[in-house]
């Protein structure tokens, strides 16, 4: 593997057109795309029933036939990044032996954890570990202690190492073709070693265009799922109604918000809100920790690890399993949405993270940020278990039963001192989550669709904002959950393909040519 890209291989030169004042990148991934995208908006806006019925039907059959799919791609990718940290490509340095990282650490964990974790933390904090409980996995007894215990595990199981190891595959190729190679930052100069020059036509076109389908859908699921809980919350607290209404209006105030992070660039809006973002969710555990029920929280961590570790093959495994429910509803969705965020979350990390080492990287993209959702799920799922097993609180239990995940994260707080105040933080930390998730999204969309180039026009960014909120919502319009479910999965499955792809390219017949890069 070579280095440095020969002339031949970089991009073709600047394209851009002045379309009703705004400058724009006409190339063929950034057509087809944006005219696939507003399409969609446009067509599900019109068909609210139908699509509401055809999204219903796709998310079953593909849940129901494909899951083997989505669970051996995961696989796969976990073990390949384990494998590559553990080679001698582990001490590969991104962008060579005398590289230095752009930013501290502290600020580099903050960027790629806010990057990579999105609304749904907030969202299913309490409310997945007690579904668990109640109907938990691997044929457990349902509101047992060994539920509870399996409730974190699986949750962790869905937010830990699995879903990191998507963001890391496409991290360390982009990374490695970006940082080593001189290939521009795009998903398509992943294969290289494969496709050669062809990765300028349409082969590349192909990939980068898949690419920004997953992302855009799988951000609009995090937006979708972020205003359903905001908006659940204001109601709940200050009794603001809970409709489609509300949530358009949300989700226009919201794009409104990701506009101005976006005007301020990676190290205004991205850097500041990353480390306000870390700050405030370190605050919220440390509270819920020190008002809530502490030892049991430290109980939790302790035996949903432990659980982790029992558990992690059997919950990673798809045939002659009786728990189908668990395994097509919660992991296939799952794996397609942590997939579908996969292309700008990689991306975005690789682009960040020149003078890391490929060691480095994957201790620090998959290992760390799994850590820290088993701490927050033992403390938010703990507290909530602890008060329906020891308190004898129902009011998380009961919602999460009928189906109301949304507000079991309120209802937990009501049981602790301070609730509101913990509530509105929660409200806060959400819509600050999906303000920065949707930033480096709409960047690294940005750069896609403009073949690679960094110095893509805010027009450009602020056209891919926009475009996120009306995808989100023409799903919310179209059939709420099941359609941002049945989305997510349809744009994941192709890019599945992909990230297998994405190791293939690693070419280890050439190890010297890596080792020459490390120091």
């Amino acid at each position: 593997m070579r280095e440095k890209a020969s002339p031949s291989q970089m991009p073709p030169g600047k394209t851009y057109r002045t379309l009703f004042g705004l400058e724009i990148y006409l190339t063929p991934v950034f057509v087809i795309s944006s005219i696939a995208i507003v399409t969609f908006v446009i067509g599900t806006l019109i068909f609210q029933e139908d699509t509401t019925r055809v999204f219903t039907n796709t998310r079953v059959w593909l849940t129901t036939n494909l899951d083997w799919l989505f669970l051996i791609s995961v696989n796969l990718v976990l073990l390949f990044c384990v494998f590559v940290a553990c080679s001698p490509l582990g001490k590969v340095r991104f962008g060579g032996p005398a590289a230095k990282p752009e930013f501290s650490y502290l600020t580099w964990i903050a960027m790629l954890f806010a990057a990579g974790i999105d609304t749904g933390l907030l969202f299913f904090g309490a409310a997945e570990p007690v579904t668990y409980f109640q109907s938990p996995p691997l044929n457990v007894l349902p509101e047992t202690a060994e539920a509870a215990a399996v409730g974190i595990a699986a949750t962790s199981y869905h937010w830990g190492f699995h879903a990191w190891s998507t963001y890391c595959i496409v991290g360390l190729v982009i990374g490695f073709a970006a940082h080593n190679r001189g290939l521009p930052l795009t998903i398509r100069s992943a294969f290289y070693p494969l496709f050669g020059d062809r990765i300028w036509g349409w082969p590349g076109h192909i990939i980068d265009t898949f690419a920004i389908f997953a992302a855009l859908f799988g951000l609009a699921t995090s937006l979708g799922l972020g205003v359903q809980q905001i908006n659940t919350g204001l109601n709940y607290l200050f009794d603001i109604p809970n409709n489609n209404t509300t949530m358009v209006v949300m989700i226009v105030v919201i794009t409104a918000m990701v506009l101005t992070s976006v005007l301020t660039g990676l190290h205004g809006g991205i850097k500041r809100l990353s480390q306000l973002i870390s700050i405030l969710a370190l605050l919220l555990v440390a509270s819920m920790v020190i008002l809530g029920p502490t030892r049991y929280i430290f109980g939790s961590l302790f035996t949903g690890a432990s659980q982790y570790v029992m558990k992690v093959v059997p919950l990673s495994n798809w045939s002659g399993r009786e728990d189908t429910a668990f395994l097509h509803d919660w992991t296939t969705f799952y794996w397609a949405w942590w997939i579908a965020w996969a292309p700008f979350v990689g991306t975005f990390i690789a682009r960040i993270s020149k003078g890391r080492t490929v060691r480095e990287f994957v201790i620090f993209v998959i290992f760390l940020p799994s850590l820290l959702c088993l701490v927050w799920f033992s403390t938010f799922g703990g507290t909530a278990l602890h008060q329906h097993i020891v308190e004898g609180y129902t009011g998380v239990t009961d919602n999460v039963e009928n189906g109301k995940l949304e507000i079991a994260l309120f209802k937990m707080f009501d049981e602790l001192p301070v609730g509101t105040l913990l509530s509105s933080a929660a409200m806060l930390l959400t819509l600050l989550f999906f303000i920065t998730s949707s930033d480096s999204g709409s960047l690294v969309i940005d750069i896609i669709a403009a073949g690679g180039r960094p110095d893509v026009s805010l027009s450009q960014r602020v056209f891919w904002c926009v475009v996120e909120g009306l995808v989100a919502i023409a799903l919310l319009l179209g059939g709420g959950l099941a359609s941002l479910q049945a989305a997510v999965i349809a744009t994941g499955l192709p890019f599945a393909l992909v990230l297998l792809g994405m190791c293939l390219c690693c070419d280890f017949k050439n190890l010297e040519g890596y080792r020459n890069t490390a120091q």
